[in-house]
């Protein structure tokens, strides 16, 4: 039996979309802005579910962007956040992008992450979640969220990620929205 190669690639409008100086957005309502837009250019040009996703370092500088990618490459673990993430990681050449807390990482998410992403946070080296739509708006459109446990926020927080959401939440639930009147497939 031949495996097949895992390739991680971003659609083709966000490549173009990147070209030039690297983003630097100071600010968490900046960034979470820029993941909207990541996920509502995602609904338009139809590569993927309504969420997007970026890592920022400690400048504000963007790290990697990610969007959900799940349908387009069939592959359930494609979420905005599992794919900015993984390319966070491999610009930074290290699975811990705090590199043992040395460095101070932020996510921005144009939604609260589900129960997979949320499980993934501790883990990649991220010191600061920040995120838009909740997971009550998410779930409103059907998608399904997994189930979390009800105190997560103040679990990452013991483990040394500050947490922060509800920036930016109607924006994002307008992707959310046009996602559903679109046709979008829920899953």
């Amino acid at each position: 039996m031949e495996l097949p190669e895992l390739t991680l690639r971003l659609p083709d409008w966000m490549q173009a979309q990147l070209q030039g100086p690297v983003p630097v957005l100071k600010t968490p309502e900046e960034q979470v802005r820029f993941a909207i837009e990541l996920s509502r250019q995602n609904v338009i040009h139809g590569t993927g579910g309504p969420f997007g996703a970026a890592v920022f370092d400690e400048d504000g500088t963007l790290v990697a962007p990610g969007v959900n990618l799940v349908v387009s490459q069939g592959c359930s673990i494609l979420h905005g956040e599992m794919v900015a993430l993984a390319m966070a990681q491999q610009v930074v050449g290290r699975h811990d992008l705090s590199d043992g807390g040395h460095h101070r990482y932020r996510l921005a998410v144009s939604a609260e992450p589900c129960a997979m992403c949320l499980g993934a946070l501790p883990w990649s080296g991220i010191r600061e979640l920040v995120y838009a739509a909740l997971d009550a708006d998410v779930r409103a459109i059907g998608f399904d969220e997994g189930d979390k446990p009800t105190a997560w926020q103040q679990a990452l927080e013991r483990r040394g990620i500050e947490v922060t959401g509800g920036v930016m939440r109607e924006e994002a639930v307008v992707v959310l929205n046009q996602y559903l009147a679109t046709g979008g497939r829920l899953y």
